[in-house]
């Protein structure tokens, strides 16, 4: 294993320090517990949109906090969710009179963390599950993964609250974003967690993984390396069943990368992808190509479809001020 790190132990917090400091004008971080809050204070009443989950899928979530996005972020250690107490004290910290909003990804122990945490919380609060990996079914035991549909809905969800939305209305535009939002990843390599020292899964030069999460485990299938036209082919179907965009229908086309994968391929994927959906007139109203749901340094990338309306895109064009996401500020 190659990494810049000086110690296991110690990276993340090095990290978060590092982080914190290049965005000292946006962030502030709390070390004890870890949670990262934004530095220019809400309008009372505002509704408080908190996520997080295991460090390595930088920069999702702690780089999508500060005005028009979320109030706050919990980084976990790498791929481990955070801890209740996080979650606790970041609500606490960044609750102003409006409630709390939790956005969180379909893994079992985010899941049962913010659950806890937010039994414990004393205010009003209400939680969106993101499951919008269309790898597995429906009915898979676990349920659908939530993966880099998060961060379209963080954005949406969180323009509404910094435009003065109520809690109920924020919950039932979170779950609305996420029922119109699909996604599905391939890899060609394995990532390498610093603890662990080794790829999670192995995988030959001539073979892929597709359907993937984010977590460095293993997709639906392992199958022959194809040509890019025919990845794409796969991942646009699988989310076109999925969502069946109508014809003229606007949407948001996210080609995420997951850490080791050149924006030289990822803007390939995107013009493919755009193509399919051109084809079949659907309207791509707007697009996010780069890297922000990781998985550190896994080769291969993702593909996220939102249907949007009127409101949706007012919404996801409004200003936002984070480290990784920003415009109209």
């Amino acid at each position: 294993m190659k990494k810049i790190i000086n110690s296991i132990d110690t990276l993340l917090d090095e990290s978060l320090n590092g982080f914190a400091k290049a965005h000292s004008d946006i962030i502030l971080l709390n070390n004890q517990p870890h949670f990262i809050k934004r530095t220019k204070p809400a309008q009372a009443r505002k509704v408080a949109v908190i996520s997080g989950g295991g460090s390595g899928h930088e920069p999702l979530h702690i780089g999508f906090v500060g005005s028009g996005m979320l109030d706050a972020a919990c980084p976990g250690q790498v791929f481990t969710s955070p801890t209740p107490d996080q979650i606790l004290a970041a609500a606490q910290a960044v609750e102003n009179g409006g409630g709390v909003l939790f956005i969180v990804k379909n893994y079992a122990g985010d899941v049962m963390n913010f659950e806890i945490a937010a039994e414990m919380l004393d205010c009003q609060n209400a939680t969106v599950l993101v499951n919008d990996d269309v790898s597995f079914p429906k009915t898979h035991s676990t349920g659908r993964r939530g993966v880099a549909g998060t961060l379209i809905v963080e954005k949406i969800v969180g323009a509404a609250a910094e435009q003065g939305a109520d809690l109920a209305a924020c919950k039932a535009l979170g779950v609305r974003v996420n029922l119109a939002t699909a996604s599905m990843g391939v890899a060609l390599s394995s990532c390498t967690v610093p603890a662990l020292g080794r790829p999670t899964f192995a995988i030959s030069d001539t073979e892929m993984e597709m359907g993937v999460g984010i977590h460095g485990e293993r997709g639906r299938e392992t199958i022959p390396l194809i040509s890019a036209t025919e990845i794409v082919g796969h991942l646009a179907a699988a989310i076109n069943d999925e969502l069946k965009p109508q014809k003229n229908q606007p949407v948001l086309l996210h080609v995420n990368g997951f850490g080791a994968t050149p924006l030289m391929e990822l803007y390939l994927v995107y013009e493919l992808a755009a193509q399919f959906w051109q084809q079949r007139g659907v309207n791509i109203a707007r697009s996010l190509v780069g890297n922000y749901t990781t998985s550190i340094d896994m080769a291969g990338c993702s593909i996220t479809l939102s249907i949007l309306d009127e409101e949706l895109l007012r919404y996801w064009d409004a200003p936002v001020n984070t480290a990784n996401l920003r415009w109209g500020c």
